[in-house]
């Protein structure tokens, strides 16, 4: 969504939407710091957006990198993204996590003789694992606001820094 603050989800939301949303008005593509950043995106080095996944906007909400986002798209590719979550079974994820850890440990200590760019090989395969390890999002939480929408206002009043007429 690249229309902000007017751009309209009421179509778009449930039902497969999986769009990403900005948490302030977008730069332009020609703006200082976007330049800065695009330069980054055509050497490979450009840091990831961070995203938040909200069930009730089927999609995402841009945490950080917004500047990282347009130089990204600016310069022909979508940004790399992170996704902060929260797990459902995090105990269990932390557990088969651990131990493919300690195998990979122990495998790397049995083959300190394995030239360089075999233990690279492996490191890639063992990453490659734990990214791949099942994990679904857990829910987000919500509960009633005490002091309903005048309690909202109050505390949306002290939190909006950049942006004070929104």
């Amino acid at each position: 969504m690249r229309e902000w603050p007017g751009g309209s989800l009421g179509l778009y939301c449930g039902g497969g939407w999986h769009g990403v949303v900005p948490l302030r008005r977008l730069s332009a593509p020609d703006a200082a710091r976007v330049k800065a950043y695009r330069k980054h995106a055509r050497e490979g080095t450009l840091a990831p957006v961070l995203l938040w996944w909200v069930p009730f906007l089927d999609g995402w909400l841009i945490l950080d990198g917004h500047d990282r986002a347009v130089a990204a798209l600016a310069e022909g590719g979508p940004p790399k993204c992170v996704v902060l979550t929260r797990l459902s079974e995090e105990a269990r994820w932390r557990e088969e996590a651990e131990q493919l850890a300690e195998g990979h440990r122990q495998r790397a200590a049995r083959l300190t003789a394995v030239p360089a760019h075999g233990r690279k090989s492996m490191d890639q395969g063992y990453g490659d694992l734990l990214a791949g390890l099942p994990y679904e999002p857990a829910g987000l939480p919500t509960w009633p606001l005490p002091g309903g929408a005048r309690a909202w206002d109050a505390l949306a009043a002290r939190a909006v820094f950049q942006f004070p007429g929104d």
